[in-house]
This record gives C-alpha cells, structure tokens and sequence, in this order.
C-alpha cells in the first residue's frame, strides 16, 4: 500500500547530475592545471640536472686541459760541437740541463760527448689511471718519469751515460721528500710493470720505458719534457742564442 510519500527522484537525478558535473570539474581542473604543472616542474628539475651536469663537465674539461698543458719534468739539450773527431766518426756533444717552468737551472748541467747524430733519451715512466689525474690527487695527479740515461744511435743502451739511478726516486724530487708510495713505485718498477693485479692495486695506468730520440743538428737547442698525462715530448729545435745566424 502506498503511505502517499513520493521518493523525490527529480532531486536524486539532479543530485547525481551535479556530482557528476563536480567530479568532471575535478577531473578537467587535474587535467588541465595539476598535470601541466607537473610535467611543467618535472621539467625544470630535469634542465636544472642537466645544467648542473654541464657545469661539472665543463669544470671538469677546463681543469683537464690545464693539466695536459703542465709540464712536470723538462731538461734543454744544447749541441754545443758536432762534427768528425780524427777517425772521421761524427761526435756530438751536448749540455744536458734540468729546468723549471721559467727556464732556470735546478741541477747541475751535463756535458756529454757521443758518437753520432741520433740520440735517445732513455726514460722510465709511471702513468696512472686517468680519473687521478681529473681529480688532481696530490699522489697521482700526475704521471712520474725517472731520465734513466742517455745514448746514440751508434753505441749500446747500456753503455750510455746514466742520469739518474735505476731504483731510486729520481734525485731532482730529493728537496720535495717523496713519499714512500713514490719510493715503493721506483723501487718495484719493473715487478709492478710485469704485474697487472700489482699495477691496479697502486693505481697504475701503464708503466714502461719511453725512449724518444732527436736527430740534433749543430748550434741548437732542444727541450725534452714529461707532460702530466706521462706522454715524453722533445720540441723542435731551436738556435742557441750565442749562434750567428747564417745569411
């Protein structure tokens, strides 16, 4: 039987209808404002990363490039005399004189007399893994080169003339006390050399003997240097300055 109560069914649709317009609302609004805004952000956060990876990179690349420009070890070889002794053999001698950045003595120069044009700079050089020399670590910053002796083309390695000693820190790096991890490299050179678990566990990138040569013509000067990355340059040589120069 009916009590005469009516359920309002106009006023439950309507009630439906503006939920649902509210809840499109909702939706729409997310859609169209939150979610942009997100994305918008995500965005932002992202190039921030990127920038600030950039910047790292560039910072990195900028102190990488100051460190292939710097120098760690040079010597000038000056040709003092060259030419042919009473058996007619060709002889050069030269000045072998270690330097720093600016040119200026820091040991005791060398003159050395041998038989020949072509002479070699016999060197032991230690290279470390690349980040240490990124990092500049005040141990491995940068690669390590012993002058082990110097000889020619017409005479044998080992008969050269020894400039520093095979299994010591070289005598230049005294006044700088070297470590004892620079005393153990020099001392276990070739053990570390022939070694691969040894090399890595000292941070050894490569480690070998490097012997470039110059053909030395008369009355010039030459530079021989290590760069920090352990590649040994000889520069192209240039006129003494007491030399007079030929019309």
């Amino acid at each position: 039987m009916s009590d005469g109560r009516h359920f309002p069914i106009g006023s439950f649709v309507w009630s439906i209808v503006l939920v649902a317009v509210a809840a499109g609302s909702v939706y729409l609004a997310y859609e169209v404002v939150v979610v942009p805004r997100r994305a918008m952000q995500d965005q932002i956060r992202e190039q921030k990363e990127t920038i600030g990876k950039l910047e790292q990179d560039k910072q990195r690349l900028e102190a990488y490039l100051k460190i292939l420009k710097h120098i760690d070890r040079r010597a000038r070889v000056e040709v003092l005399r060259q030419g042919k002794d009473q058996q007619g053999n060709l002889q050069t001698t030269i000045r072998f004189t270690e330097t720093d950045d600016a040119g200026k003595p820091i040991a005791v120069s060398r003159e050395l007399t041998l038989p020949g044009q072509d002479v070699y700079f016999d060197t032991l050089v230690i290279k470390f893994e690349d980040h240490f020399v990124e990092e500049g670590d005040p141990l491995k910053g940068q690669a390590l080169m012993l002058f082990r002796r110097i000889f020619s083309s017409t005479m044998r390695a080992e008969d050269g003339f020894v400039i520093d000693k095979e299994g010591q820190p070289p005598e230049i790096y005294a006044g700088q006390q070297p470590s004892e991890f620079e005393k153990e490299l020099w001392r276990r050179f070739w053990e570390i050399a022939n070694d691969e678990k040894l090399a890595k566990e000292h941070g050894v990138r490569a480690i070998h003997g490097d012997a470039p040569y110059m053909r030395l013509e008369p009355d010039r000067v030459y530079e021989i240097s290590l760069r920090s990355t352990g590649e040994v340059i000889i520069t192209p040589g240039t006129r003494l300055a007491s030399s007079p120069i030929t019309p």
